[in-house]
């Protein structure tokens, strides 16, 4: 490891790495991941020497936006977890981290298009989250806010299918609301 990876980032070099992680969400979410560096850079404030100083590729911008989704999802179930009873944690977390999940899929494409894992750098995040929903469904499942037959699997497969369903309808809130509603309902007792 070189020196320059070891020594922390100064703070105006920070601002800018945040700044970027912040309008490359943005922007692949919204607008596809087809969109070029140069045009982040811009709407980051910065130049296209700052961004690849920051993110050699656009791929490596990629991967790190997917590391920080999930490291917010991480934080976000947290916070859920210590500030709301178990059932709303449990619905507010599946709701979190269906709606944090737009765009997932194209990135992951894209990374496995330009020969990159998208899955290695995200195996520590993901292995924090999966223990919090293991938790949130146990604590959930103890006060009867959801079905005892459901397991940690299927749970993420619901997540994984939801999400995908979710990228279907756009921007339609009211058909995206129903969903919700048909898979809480299914996730409920009976």
């Amino acid at each position: 490891m070189s020196s320059a990876q070891e020594r922390p980032l100064r703070a105006d070099a920070a601002r800018n790495r945040a700044r970027l992680l912040d309008v490359a969400t943005e922007v692949f979410t919204t607008r596809g991941v087809d969109v070029p560096t140069e045009e982040i850079a811009r709407a980051a404030g910065v130049g296209v020497g700052t961004l690849f100083r920051h993110f050699p590729t656009k791929e490596a911008l990629l991967g790190a936006v997917m590391v920080r989704r999930l490291e917010t999802i991480a934080a976000q179930t947290a916070r859920l977890a210590a500030e709301a009873g178990p059932s709303d944690a449990f619905f507010g977390c599946f709701r979190l981290v269906v709606d944090q999940s737009a765009g997932k899929g194209e990135f992951t494409r894209a990374l496995a298009a330009a020969g990159v894992d998208a899955h290695a750098p995200l195996q520590e995040s993901s292995a924090v989250i999966q223990a919090q929903l293991a938790g949130l469904l146990a604590r959930a499942q103890q006060v009867r806010a959801v079905r005892p037959d459901l397991g940690l699997p299927e749970l993420i497969a619901l997540l994984a299918g939801t999400s995908t369903t979710m990228e279907h309808l756009a921007n339609d809130a009211s058909a995206r609301e129903r969903i919700f509603e048909v898979v809480f309902d299914g996730l409920r007792p009976r």
